[in-house]
């Protein structure tokens, strides 16, 4: 039996409606029957995660908690969100509920392994990710080696992230921000870009970055596709 998917959005708007794109986009199908039920909750009043780890920010789980139960009410059989610092909350939310949630980083991390062995990843991510450590022990977990910005590098990220997608700002008012960090850590042995922020796949695509990455978006997509019994395109 097929199933369905919940996406639990609005961190940021734009990252779930590039999640939505994909996954409509990866799903082998010839006609609108053939895709999968989607129920989507872009609750945008979740509060900042990176400020709610770094800083004692107002807590977003309450909030995160009304979307999963909106979502559960619908139907769905899987949880998936398009915000990677969201994923710090997830085994609480996971504690709430019976639907199980796809994680975004376990899908980015195994792709890593099977795309790039051997191969040294930059993790590119909010504070708040590189902080909790959310990518380090995911990607230690599939035996991934990594790299993490310095603190200099993890601002500018932050700048692209906040300044320019969230906000809305033309892409050259960040690519001087964007292509810095990526030279930067190609050049202390980074073979690859993980782009662990929802909004950095964007910047890349509106900067026309070509550096090697994998796109945890795209890679969430593929995994809740297959969850559902439906079949990734050329797979």
């Amino acid at each position: 039996m097929k199933k369905t998917i919940g996406i639990l959005g609005g961190m940021g708007p734009l990252a779930t409606a590039d999640l939505y794109r994909k996954l409509v986009l990866l799903t082998d199908a010839a006609s609108d029957s053939e895709h999968i039920r989607v129920y989507i909750d872009s609750n945008t009043t979740i509060h900042d995660r990176t400020a709610a780890i770094l800083s004692d920010g107002a807590n977003p789980l309450p909030a995160m908690t009304d979307s999963l139960r909106k979502l559960e009410s619908c139907g769905a059989d899987c949880i998936i969100m398009p915000c990677n610092t969201a994923h710090y909350f997830l085994p609480k939310l996971q504690e709430l509920t019976k639907v199980p949630f796809v994680s975004m980083l376990e899908a980015a991390a195994k792709t890593c392994r099977a795309r790039y062995p051997g191969q040294t990843a930059a993790v590119l991510a909010t504070k708040g990710t590189l902080t909790s450590g959310l990518y380090q022990k995911t990607l230690e977990a599939e035996g991934v080696p990594y790299l993490i910005p310095e603190a200099a590098e993890q601002d500018q990220l932050m700048t692209v992230i906040y300044e320019g997608v969230k906000a809305g700002a033309p892409p050259e008012t960040y690519r001087a921000e964007y292509f810095s960090v990526l030279d930067a850590m190609e050049a202390r042995g980074a073979g690859y870009f993980i782009l662990g922020c929802t909004e950095l796949p964007l910047a890349a695509q509106l900067l026309g970055a070509d550096r090697p990455a994998v796109d945890p978006t795209e890679e969430l997509a593929k995994a809740a596709i297959r969850f559902c019994g439906y079949t990734v395109k050329g797979e």
